[in-house]
């Protein structure tokens, strides 16, 4: 198995472990709150974690289908999964330190601290480009392998 496999294996495993333990955290926090719900972050983290997991096995799929070179496919792996790991990270610490209820609505906070406007779009426009541009890559060498 290929170390991009690998990886979006094993990441898919962290992804959907994680997923189960926020679960308890969400559901821990529905039964302390009076209106049964958990902070925004808390279920947004669940759902991403649970939808990341299954996007790395995705992502393990085309790698195994694609005829690209290795080290290619290694970063069009890695970039994404970076991304969604970092992702699900952002969300459960705002499920932590229930700071807000939109990370992308100014101003941008992170607990008590205020983060630059150039942060948060810098962050975001990287995450579009790994996320996109890392499967299209897969997707590119998957086309090749079939057509």
């Amino acid at each position: 198995m290929e170390a991009s496999q690998q990886i979006s294996i094993i990441s898919a495993g962290v992804f959907f472990l994680t997923a189960l333990l926020i679960g308890v955290w969400k559901y821990l926090q529905i039964r302390a709150s009076d209106n049964a719900t958990a902070h925004p972050y808390v279920d947004i983290a669940h759902r991403a974690a649970l939808m990341y997991s299954f996007a790395a096995l995705l992502l393990a799929a085309f790698a195994e289908l694609s005829r690209l070179p290795a080290p290619v496919e290694f970063w069009a792996v890695t970039f994404p999964i970076i991304y969604f790991a970092s992702a699900i990270m952002l969300y459960m610490v705002h499920g932590a330190l229930q700071d807000t209820d939109n990370q992308l609505k100014p101003p941008f906070r992170l607990g008590d601290r205020t983060l630059p406007t150039l942060f948060i779009v810098g962050y975001m426009w990287t995450l579009i480009i790994a996320e996109i541009g890392g499967f299209s890559v897969l997707f590119y060498g998957v086309l090749v392998a079939i057509l």
